[in-house]
């Protein structure tokens, strides 16, 4: 290989490298030129040099100059500024992001580069410190920098060139801001470096270079910041040494492919059971049913939605899953967190012994016999054990540092060890050191996890930030929203320059007195009646509605949607912050918005009486509500009313009211009803979810009541035009886009998700069963299913029933064929989300779609690339879930505030029975609580009939007892302190 440097122009410079390969007795000659500038400037406003050099981008504009004139100062006073070098961002990015230090950073972009490649999760972490500028981060293009680029050397692994590039950056930046400035006192440039040999180089070069830990003991602040410096391999060592811990080894990369590709090891995401941490499963395609891992050595340190590799194990080893509820907080509560690293027997043996490929194979296909079998052997299921970790759900988590880990007097400075119990009661308990054990009692803490050695019983961590004391709503809400991965940090300052600069006073403009060609495109509708109708004190109002009678005898209906797109350009930092919270996120006390304020509930919000842009929907229906024709278009209206859906129904129901938007409402109520009858007919489910409202005291924000959610007509109305709305748009961009269309799914349920409901029908409710056949069948199979006796036993059946579907999906049309697309839970045959974009980043992507498909503007290429809507897609799924999961948890936790002085008797359902235990639903509070053997009865008198689905004990009173399951009880309601994981939680005793 041959290198050469040659000047192009001023400010130009390339550097060509030619390879010479000789294949076939053929030379071949390739030549790849990098080039070079000298107007890459420093970004420190303590140069003198640089402004004189830079040159305006694309758009005109000028680099920005971050990094302080007058940065922050070590103990001894001197100011500084800090490079990074890959490994210090890839195990400290919440110590970067911590707001007690780290300002003043220098990113090599070959640091940059390197992260990139090693984890995605963490480059965008670290590319939204750089975006923020708050923290004051600044990515250094070494690599285009004629001063600081390098050529790799003979014999130089990529590592070693890339350390020796990130130190020339430190050497260039002391000289170029030290000895070449003389405008300001000396800035000390300090190169952070775990790597002791990098150091001992960079040293020799005259580099101040520095580990992690040398820096914060530098810091003013820095006896605050130890606790939060990572678990290293080392830092536990003294407590694993002397112990026989000992998890297997996972297998190497080479082995797990070669297993994946000869069908010996399967691939899939860890699901832990819900009342037995020891117990999980992972669904793989080849077999019907999920595979079972029992043991703690079987999970091998895999946490819950971790992608493992698993492997069979012998046929002798398979088991039915575990009718016993293990929860992880009753075993080793008392560990020493100093000294708890041996295992115990608690997992299958044998499972050391060599067995050959030929045999797993075997055992392969007799696993797909026995999940297919339908004889009495049908709950018998394959186990496996994992081998290989491929993606690890790792994330921040929050629990409590457990009191009993906590022991002996305080020595001085000196970090313990101790176990923080999670929040997640599906998680292992943490081991962190720390040396403010005691002072952190009692609160909500954040830690992150480091790494889970074969040798050790339990995963390292370390601290990350104290929430507050446990049970403040503060500290609760924040955690949860921790817990849940939403994002609720205030929008940065780049996002909020994309918003209209007129701010509140932004108006509609003149469309007749405008020269914009798109504008002139907009159809005016202010003369329709249109109206909102939402929930009560509803501020982003994303939809509204419209009807009149036609000449003809049809009806015009109207779906106005807010028209964020108009707001919201693809590719801006508006758009790139919507697309990564993906979704609103709606708490009892709060809302977390995907969009900022101004836009969402002012801008966009479809108030009344105000000019607003909309994407308007407009059919032409007939008496029986079919369509006639459907136009698309962006409108501008003006909505008469917002209504609640109370006082909506109450407009409609009052006779005296005969005004044309009154009776408007009424045409869309009566074709909504229609509508309905449609898709029920088709096959559309009635499912059930135990959804109720908590309400707060107005002067006090502090929840007071509970109810059950109660559906007015107007809500369906409402539900209706929304579902229609969301076809014929997928319709529309499908047709346009059949690569890349935004769309949603809904599978239908692999019958071996109801064959446990089935069962427990047919033992505890005979000649009553769920058809799976179609959705038809399996709607009218759950309408049939009514008991005489008991009013709510349809409604329990459908909320176990919602539990045994498959997730609806969003993706985009080139991922799956047509027959796929189908939405099972709405019997349509394609659907989208379109009518919140408020609210839903999908529906932002499905208005841009649309405004291609319409001709009214070109789509953005990050809609036409089907990888690139790969991207979004799974991004917002993950974000819809975990809205879902932290909404419920909301109403979880303050349900728990309601009842804290309240305790009451009502009726409850048995849904989950145990041997050890049963899972009661209490409808009035929309929660479940599992009630243990040993507040029902005397343990040593249980007898559970898994085959009738009921538990026989004597109960407190000496009375022998029957309890099974869908038996309507009596329960004690209270609300009780977990004292080990610090939650609030519904206890409940059966009467």
């Amino acid at each position: 290989m041959i290198s050469q440097r040659k000047r192009l122009s001023s400010g130009l410079s390339v550097t060509s490298k030619v390879f010479v390969r000789s294949r076939n007795g053929k030379a071949l000659k390739i030549v790849r030129e990098h080039y070079l500038r000298n107007d890459i400037p420093c970004y420190s406003e303590a140069c003198n040099k640089c402004h004189e050099i830079i040159k305006p981008d694309a758009n005109g504009e000028l680099p920005k100059f971050i990094l302080s004139k007058d940065p922050n100062k070590l103990k001894d006073g001197s100011k500084h500024y800090i490079i990074l070098d890959t490994n210090i961002i890839l195990h400290t990015i919440d110590l970067l992001e911590n707001i007690q230090c780290f300002y003043d950073v220098i990113i090599p972009q070959t640091v940059l580069e390197e992260v990139k490649n090693r984890s995605i999760p963490i480059y965008q972490r670290l590319r939204g410190l750089v975006k923020s500028e708050d923290k004051r981060f600044v990515v250094f293009h070494n690599e285009f920098n004629e001063s600081t680029y390098i050529n790799r050397l003979k014999n130089e692994s990529i590592n070693d060139r890339n350390d020796r590039a990130i130190r020339k950056v430190a050497s260039w930046y002391n000289t170029h801001l030290n000895d070449n400035n003389n405008s300001h006192e000396n800035i000390k440039i300090i190169l952070l470096c775990n790597d002791k040999d990098n150091r001992l180089k960079a040293n020799s070069e005259g580099i101040n270079a520095l580990s992690l830990l040398e820096y914060i003991d530098l810091l003013p602040n820095g006896e605050d910041l130890r606790d939060l410096i990572p678990a290293d391999s080392n830092t536990f060592n003294d407590f694993n040494k002397d112990n026989e811990t000992s998890f297997p080894e996972y297998y190497s990369d080479a082995r797990i492919m070669a297993g994946i590709k000869n069908g010996t090891l399967y691939q899939g995401i860890l699901n832990i059971s819900q009342y037995n941490f020891l117990q999980g499963t992972v669904q793989v395609p080849a077999f019907k049913k999920p595979l079972l891992i029992i043991g703690s050595k079987n999970l091998n340190r895999a946490f819950n939605s971790d992608s493992v590799i698993v492997e069979l194990l012998p046929k002798d080893k398979w088991r039915e899953p575990s009718y016993t509820i293990i929860e992880e907080t009753s075993l080793g509560a008392d560990d020493n967190a100093e000294d708890a690293d041996s295992i115990g027997d608690d997992d299958i043996s044998g499972t050391n012994g060599v067995v050959s490929d030929k045999e797993r194979l075997l055992l392969a296909q007799e696993a797909i016999n026995a999940t297919n079998a339908q004889s009495e052997e049908r709950r018998l299921q394959p186990t496996a054990k994992i081998v290989g970790i491929t993606r690890r759900s790792w994330r921040y988590y929050v629990g409590q540092i457990a009191p009993t880990s906590v022991i002996g007097e305080d020595s001085g400075n000196s970090s313990k060890s101790c176990f923080v119990i999670l929040m997640d009661k599906l998680l292992p308990k943490i081991r962190i050191r720390t040396r403010k054990s005691k002072e952190y009692l009692g609160q909500r803490i954040v830690i992150s996890v480091d790494s889970w050695p074969s040798n050790s019983r339990y995963p390292n961590g370390h601290f990350v930030r104290s929430l507050g004391e446990i049970e403040s709503a503060e500290a609760e809400t924040e955690a949860l929203l921790l817990e849940h991965d939403v994002e609720y940090r205030p929008f940065a300052k780049n996002v909020l320059d994309c918003l209209p600069i007129e701010g509140d006073n932004w108006v509609v403009p003149d469309l007749k007195q405008t020269d914009d060609p798109q504008l002139k495109k907009r159809i005016d509708l202010r003369d329709k009646l249109v109206c909102s109708i939402d929930p009560p004190n509803c501020v982003d109002i994303d939809d509204a509605l419209h009807a009149k009678r036609l000449s003809n005898g049809n009806y015009e209906v109207g779906v106005h949607i807010a028209d964020v797109t108009h707001f919201v350009k693809p590719n801006t930092a508006l758009d790139q912050e919507g697309a990564s919270r993906g979704t609103s996120v709606y708490l009892v006390d709060k809302r977390i918005d995907m969009l900022p304020m101004l836009l969402g509930t002012n801008l966009c919000s479809l108030k009344p009486y105000v000019d607003r842009f909309a994407f308007s929907v407009i059919w032409e229906l007939d008496e029986d509500a079919n369509i006639i024709n459907v136009n698309f278009m962006k409108s501008v209206i003006k909505s008469r009313e917002a209504f609640s859906y109370e006082r909506a129904q109450l407009r409609i129901d009052d006779k005296s009211q005969t005004d044309e938007l009154t009776d408007s409402m009424r045409v869309l109520l009566k074709l909504s009803k229609k509508l309905k009858q449609q898709r029920l007919d088709a096959g559309a489910l009635n499912l059930a979810s135990p959804e109720v409202k908590v309400h707060m005291d107005s002067e006090t924000s502090d929840p007071n009541e509970v109810e059950i959610k109660k559906l007015l007509e107007t809500n369906s109305l409402v539900e209706e035009f929304m579902l229609l709305a969301n076809i014929s748009v997928a319709r529309k961009i499908y047709d346009a886009y059949p690569q890349t269309a935004m769309l949603r799914r809904h599978a239908p349920p692999p019958a071996t998700n109801f064959e446990l409901l089935n069962e427990m029908l047919n033992a505890r409710k005979p000649g009553m069963s769920i058809s799976l056949e179609s959705s038809k069948a399996l709607a009218d199979s759950l309408d049939r299913c009514e008991d005489p006796n008991d009013s709510y036993f349809n409604t329990l059946l459908r909320i176990m029933s919602t539990r045994c579907m498959m997730a609806a999906e969003y993706f985009p049309s080139g991922s799956f064929g047509y027959p796929e697309f189908k939405h099972y839970g709405l019997a349509v045959d394609i659907y989208t989300h379109f009518t919140s974009p408020i609210r839903r980043y999908c529906d932002v992507v499905a208005h841009r779609q649309l405004a291609g498909a319409i001709g009214y503007e070109n789509l953005d290429l990050s809609h036409r690339d089907k990888n690139k809507m790969e991207l979004i897609v799974k991004n917002i799924n993950r974000r819809h879930r975990n809205a879902q999961f932290a909404g419920r948890a909301s109403i979880e936790y303050y349900v728990g505030q309601v009842m804290r002085n309240n305790e009451s008797v009502h009726e409850g359902y048995v849904i989950k029975c145990f041997n050890n235990g049963i899972v009661v639903l209490v409808p009035k509070f929309g929660i479940e609580g599992l009630i243990k053997l040993e507040l029902l009865g005397d343990v040593n008198t249980a007898d559970y009939n898994e085959d009738k689905f009921e538990l026989k004990f004597t109960d407190l009173n000496g009375n022998k007892r029957i309890v099974g399951v869908f038996d309507k009880v009596l329960v004690d309601v209270k609300s009780v302190k977990d004292e080990i994981s610090g939650k609030r939680k519904a206890q409940l005793l059966l009467k």
